[in-house]
């Protein structure tokens, strides 16, 4: 009897809030709103249509009456045998002290595998960007003068004749903005290669060069209008891609180096202290 009366005053079940996901979905979709205000007016109609149905579902889960559901309870018979704990102890790091409070990565690669990755990437996208100009232009002028027209609005009028010709001045900003881009993006690799998961180059050479050929793809008609009228996009991405695997596979290939925050600031500043040791061992002044 007992037994019965101590069941009796536990329930089986207690109402809480329902979980809902409508939330998240209407922060996408606000999101993808703001968005397309600086890409393209698709992204903000598709941010408009997750917004409203997202922000109609919540209302429903709310209004007229808040959407519940029952947890079960179990009854304290039923719970689990207490967890017993051991009597060892963990050892602590004292502050100040190596290792404490690391920021990760605790080893990156050098910037000069970045500057020598990014050159070898921009030279094999360089490679495929021609093959593509000959093949499909019979000029391998063609991209570079292309991709002069982001400077050059002058070339942005040119017709098919002109941008098969060689002009010396597109020729020569041509391949300070590829190479200038380039190095940029290799020490990008370098900085963040470290914080891949397992199987760095396979996502710098095929995950992120994904990701920013959509970026360019929604901004191109605004930076280089001429080349997003005489743009193939297979093309385009098989040179992004040759980058990226260029790229991320000699940046990855270096030897990483330990970063310097266990160093005291006196010796991250490379500041000579007053109380820094001769090579006796004794301290100086």
């Amino acid at each position: 009897m007992a037994e019965e009366d101590t069941k009796h005053d536990y329930p089986d079940a207690v109402d809480m809030p329902a979980p809902s996901f409508w939330p998240m979905i209407l922060a996408f979709g606000v999101t993808l709103l703001l968005t397309g205000i600086v890409t393209n007016y698709v992204v903000t109609l598709v941010g408009f249509v997750l917004s409203a149905r997202a922000a109609v579902g919540w209302w429903r889960d709310v209004i007229p009456h808040e959407l519940h559901e029952e947890v079960p309870v179990r009854h304290p018979a039923d719970w689990a045998v207490p967890v017993r704990t051991t009597g060892r102890s963990v050892a602590s790091l004292r502050v100040g002290a190596a290792h404490h409070r690391m920021r990760i990565p605790e080893r990156v690669h050098p910037y000069k595998a970045g500057i020598w990755g990014g050159i070898a990437g921009g030279i094999a996208m360089a490679i495929l960007a021609c093959i593509y100009g000959q093949v499909a232009h019979g000029s391998i002028w063609y991209p570079v003068n292309l991709l002069a027209a982001t400077v050059l609005p002058s070339i942005s009028q040119a017709g098919e004749t002109a941008l098969g010709q060689f002009q010396l001045v597109a020729f020569g900003v041509a391949v300070g903005v590829h190479t200038i881009t380039s190095i940029l993006v290799g020490v990008l690799y370098a900085v963040t290669l470290p914080m891949f998961p397992r199987r760095a180059p396979l996502w710098a050479g095929f995950i992120v060069p994904l990701f920013w050929t959509g970026l360019i793809a929604a901004t191109l008609a605004l930076t280089n209008p001429a080349l997003n009228d005489h743009i193939n996009w297979i093309w385009f991405i098989a040179c992004q891609i040759a980058f990226g695997l260029v790229a991320g596979f000699v940046a990855a290939k270096t030897q990483r180096i330990d970063t310097m925050q266990n160093l005291p600031f006196i010796e991250r500043a490379a500041i000579e202290s007053q109380w820094s040791e001769k090579p006796d061992g004794k301290g100086r002044q």
